[in-house]
């Protein structure tokens, strides 16, 4: 439910920021907030409620949450940094010699801000409280 409602957010401050709809936005990583960060937080705090936040099962979930988290902040938005990058030389290039014909770019919009992470962890852990409390 939290990596759901997280994805459905990225479409409404969409719409909000460009003021069209983009229904890409259900189903692309990256953006605000941080849908896997969501979905891990929501995870780590289901299983130290249900679990205890003593438990082994917490300890596991809370560093399966970090690895993701750092992967989404620092690996993936490093690699869309690098994509952004090469597409730019190939503009370029495409541009200086009037031969190349490609159509297919990197994705550029791959990783997170930690800002956008924080906010998908916030989400996740609000969204998993709110549930639990309604159960």
């Amino acid at each position: 439910m939290a990596c759901f409602s997280a994805q459905g957010l990225k479409l409404i401050i969409e719409l909000i920021r460009y003021r069209k709809i983009n229904f890409r936005y259900l189903v692309t990583t990256g953006g605000m907030p941080s849908a896997h960060s969501a979905l891990v937080g929501a995870l780590a705090t289901g299983v130290g409620l249900t679990r205890g936040w003593e438990s082994p099962e917490f300890a596991i979930a809370c560093l399966f949450a970090v690895i993701v988290m750092y992967d989404a902040a620092g690996v993936r938005q490093a690699a869309g940094k690098q994509a952004r990058i090469l597409n730019q030389l190939l503009d370029e290039l495409i541009h200086d010699t009037h031969q190349l014909n490609t159509e297919e770019r990197l994705k550029e919009l791959l990783g997170h801000t930690p800002f956008q992470v924080l906010i998908g962890l916030t989400w996740g852990v609000g969204v998993c409280l709110l549930t639990i409390s309604v159960l």
